[in-house]
Order: C-alpha cells, then structure tokens, then sequence
C-alpha cells in the first residue's frame, strides 16, 4: 500500500466509521455486531489505514492449539464437531445462531431469548444449532473469545443441557465492552462454571486449564469464515436469517415475537 494515500484513507475510514455508528443508532439491524464498527473499526483504521475488515485468516487471532491433538467434545455435529446442537434431530423447527463470545450483541440475543430457544428445544419444537466466531480476539487482542469457546466445548462435552445453561451464564456476565477480555481468564471461566450444578469435575476442569479444545476451536473458527457470514450475532429460521434485534442498544424482540417468526418461516 502506497504511504501516499494513507490520510485519504484513513479519513475515508473515519466516514465510513460515522456513517457505521449512524446505521447503528437507526436500527442496529439484523447483525448488531459486524466484523467492522466502533472501536473495532477504530483500531483498524489506526493500525492499516483503512475501514474495512474481512479477512478471515487475520480475525481468526493467535492460536493456542501448539501441538495439541485434535479432540472433538463429545455430543457436537457437522464435520470436524463444528457445530453445537440442542434438541431432536427431527424437530419441525430449526433454529441457527452464529456468535462470538465477547459480542455484547450476542450477549443480548442469548440472553434475551436464549430461554426460549432452550425451552421450545425441550419441548421437541426445535432444534438449535450453535456456530461460533471468534473474530474479536484477532481484531482488538486478547484470548477471551477462543478461551471462552474452549470452555464451552468442554462444556459441551460433559452436557448438552449444562452447555445450554453455562452459555446463559457467560452471557448473563458479560464484560460490558468488548476490549475487555475479562474471559481469557481460565479462573474466570472456572468461577463462571460454579453457577452450574454438576459441571465442575475434575475433567472439566482439566479441560478448561489446559485447553484441551483449542484445536476444535480453531476449526470452529474456520468454519465461520468458511460460512460466509460478515459478522455476530445472526440468527436463522429453517435457513432464512431474521431479524431479532430490535435497534434498542442490546434489545431483542420477544420470545412470544420469536415464536411468530418462527411460524411464519416454517417450511411446507
């Protein structure tokens, strides 16, 4: 990249930057988190002179898999464990949601109607499957994300039902900014665990300190670049994404709402 033209650049950043935060305050839309957008886009701009991140070998954040082997949790899907379902195969329903841990949006589509999907999971109408990104670890430092995914892949592993109710935990305390990598904290992540009935054990444990997970997690990661999607949180019924932030900070629409979107992108 040429040095001359890294102040038009950069100004052109500091546009498209405004122009992000405007489209925000509007609506916030379907993906209240993009790969691009406040301080994100920030530090982009500082560190490379321009606005724009998609690469997804860059997001994907320093690896902690080393020469670890490959270990896939137990009770995981698709090729390689990559994605996390909850619920019968043969619900007439199926609900997929892409995040990453450090999304507040996330945090706010999981804590808003993370209940309801478990709850009609339960009750056979759906099937959820989880995918996650860890983006955010890539793009402003830190380890939260691919930790925070390493501890929910052992999680999983013990428990679908205990990952379901230590993914609500994780989001219910979540750092209110994403630069804040309060989850590349293993401790944390084993406190956090304590609100858990049952999940603590030795293995756990052990799986969490030693992230016995992180080559799954780099291949969870992977997978997300591979999937297309520019950004968290994304939620789609039976294959058609939808709407389910409301445009109000980290509000989502209703379960009750949810329900309705569900019924009308049911399939013949």
């Amino acid at each position: 990249m040429a040095s001359g033209g890294k102040k038009d650049q950069r100004r052109e950043a500091r546009e498209r930057l405004a122009a992000q935060r405007e489209a925000q305050a509007r609506g916030a839309r379907r993906r209240g988190r993009l790969l691009v957008g406040g301080a994100l886009a920030a530090v982009l701009a500082a560190a490379v002179g321009v606005g724009i991140y998609a690469s997804g070998s860059a997001g994907s954040g320093d690896s902690e898999a080393g020469d670890r082997p490959f270990v896939r949790p137990a009770h995981t899907a698709g090729e390689d464990g990559v994605v996390v379902p909850y619920g019968k195969e043969g619900a007439k329903d199926l609900v997929s949601v892409w995040l990453d841990p450090r999304c507040p949006f996330c945090a706010g589509v999981e804590t808003g109607l993370g209940p309801a999907f478990k709850e009609r999971a339960d009750a056979g109408d759906y099937r959820v499957e989880y995918h996650f990104a860890t983006f955010l670890d890539g793009a402003l430092g830190g380890k939260g994300s691919k930790r925070a995914l390493n501890a929910l892949g052992a999680a999983v592993n013990e428990d679908p039902g205990k990952f379901m109710d230590y993914l609500q935990v994780l989001y219910e305390n979540h750092p209110q900014k994403e630069s804040d990598d309060r989850f590349g904290s293993t401790a944390t992540l084993l406190d956090l665990a304590d609100q858990v009935p049952g999940l603590r054990n030795p293995g756990f444990d052990k799986a969490v300190k030693e992230l016995t997970y992180m080559p799954w997690v780099d291949r969870v990661s992977k997978a997300f670049y591979g999937s297309g999607k520019k950004g968290t949180p994304v939620v789609e019924v039976n294959g058609k994404e939808v709407d389910v932030l409301t445009g109000k900070g980290l509000e989502t629409i209703t379960p009750e709402a949810f329900g309705q979107l569900v019924a009308s992108n049911r399939k013949p």
